[in-house]
């Protein structure tokens, strides 16, 4: 997505900003349309007030999110993830990464991910207000699927925003999306190829061990249910006994 609302920007020339803060808004442009981030999803209420903005909300399942966040933050890129490469003092002085890289096993990778950058990311996803107004929440796993790009386009459509060409806009979303422009293999840039390692669906229920389920369901099983992603604890049982550790 952050690609995407990069290319709309480019190619309709819409200034895009991040905000997180309301003294940000200071900054917006005073008319036409624009794109305003917040990846993670901590836009001012000054900013959620305002009766003519509209606001797109994605979230992903957060087992998926704890396997594919693991992986990422093993290879990823220090200057687009600063977090990773700052020494930290519980650490012993070593980055984020370098503790990551230096635990023995994907178990102890995946319990040192879940208690840090997982934590925070899962509070991010439950702290979202979703009935405020004008503000549509879809899945990430509803998106990667929308392959004819059908519920962006409704998305668009229904946001009605004066000067934003939706086809145009929808060609940006496939252009970046993995089933459509990226799913060419030379188009598969550095940045996606180090981010994207299979971009599927339910992954946990291949690659997240049943003793990893376990205290996953214990600490987070409550935001599964909040976030609509299970209705008990049951799904623990389809996982594998074991997997391969990907190291």
């Amino acid at each position: 997505m952050r690609r995407v609302l990069h290319e709309i920007k480019r190619d309709q020339d819409v200034p895009l900003m991040q905000c997180n803060r309301a003294a940000k808004l200071k900054k917006a442009a005073t008319s036409g349309p624009q794109i305003i981030v917040s990846w993670q999803s901590t836009f001012p209420a000054e900013l959620r007030a305002l009766p003519h903005a509209r606001f797109l909300h994605m979230i992903r399942d957060p087992r998926d999110v704890l396997l594919s966040g693991m992986r990422y933050h093993r290879k990823a890129p220090l200057g687009r993830e600063n977090f990773l490469a700052q020494a930290r003092d519980d650490l012993g002085g070593r980055t984020y990464q370098d503790h990551l890289n230096a635990l023995p096993t994907d178990m102890d990778r995946w319990l040192f991910e879940m208690h840090n950058k997982h934590a925070q990311t899962v509070a991010e996803m439950l702290a979202w207000d979703r009935t405020g107004p004008n503000t549509v929440d879809v899945r990430y796993e509803d998106m990667i699927v929308d392959v004819d790009c059908a519920q962006f386009r409704a998305i668009l459509t229904d946001f009605a925003i004066e000067g934003i060409d939706i086809d145009r806009a929808v060609h940006s979303f496939w252009l970046h999306s993995l089933f459509g422009g990226v799913a060419q293999e030379e188009n598969l840039g550095e940045q996606h190829a180090l981010h994207i390692t299979s971009g599927s669906v339910a992954q946990w229920k291949t690659q997240m061990p049943r003793a990893l389920a376990e205290i996953y369901a214990d600490q987070y099983g409550p935001a599964l249910k909040t976030l609509g992603y299970a209705d008990d604890d049951s799904w623990v049982m389809e996982c594998p006994v074991t997997v391969k550790d990907q190291t």
